[in-house]
Order: structure tokens, then C-alpha cells, then sequence
């Protein structure tokens, strides 16, 4: 494990956090992609399912969990690479420092 990588993650939180855009569901989201980045020590791309985001972070509509991470990535916290292929997982590019 990196070792200033629970660090890096906590000032990510930080700055969601002070972002006056942003709403719960915002945040829900945000720490739903930070917790996959972690328990997959990464930093810059993760690898996502539309369902275990929208497990990790309470959301159960799809029209609630499309809107909020279509606004997440209009507000520059992520670039989403979709993947159409069952076999494999669409990616996750952070764009925060």
C-alpha cells in the first residue's frame, strides 16, 4: 500500500467537502469512488460497476444515481470511460490532485 495514500484520500474529501455544489448525493458518490480507489490502491483510475456504486452509496434510483454522476463529472471531480463489454469494468479517471 502507498503510504501517504489514506492522506492523499482524506484531502480529496477535503475539497469535495468544501465545494458548495456539491449536495449529499454528491458526497455519497464521491466516498463511494474514493472507497473503491482505496481498497484497490489507486490513485488515478479505478475500475467501476454502475451497481456497487450505487450499493456504496445508498442511491436506488437509477434516474438519482445518473443525474448526480453525470454532475460529479460536469464539476471536474472524474472522467468516466464507459465499457460496454460484459466482461469488463468501466474505469474512473480522478482529476483532483
Amino acid at each position: 500500500m502507498k503510504v501517504n495514500n489514506a492522506a492523499y484520500w482524506l484531502n480529496f474529501i477535503k475539497i469535495a467537502l468544501s465545494d458548495s455544489r456539491l449536495n449529499v448525493w454528491h458526497i455519497a458518490l464521491l466516498l463511494a469512488l474514493v472507497q473503491l480507489a482505496y481498497l484497490q490502491n489507486e490513485r488515478n483510475i479505478i475500475r467501476v460497476s454502475r451497481s456497487r456504486l450505487m450499493s456504496l452509496s445508498h442511491i436506488n434510483t437509477l434516474p438519482t444515481y445518473h443525474k448526480y454522476f453525470k454532475q460529479i463529472q460536469e464539476f471536474g471531480y472524474i472522467k468516466y470511460t464507459p465499457n460496454y463489454h460484459p466482461g469488463y469494468r468501466s474505469t474512473v479517471e480522478f482529476l483532483l490532485p
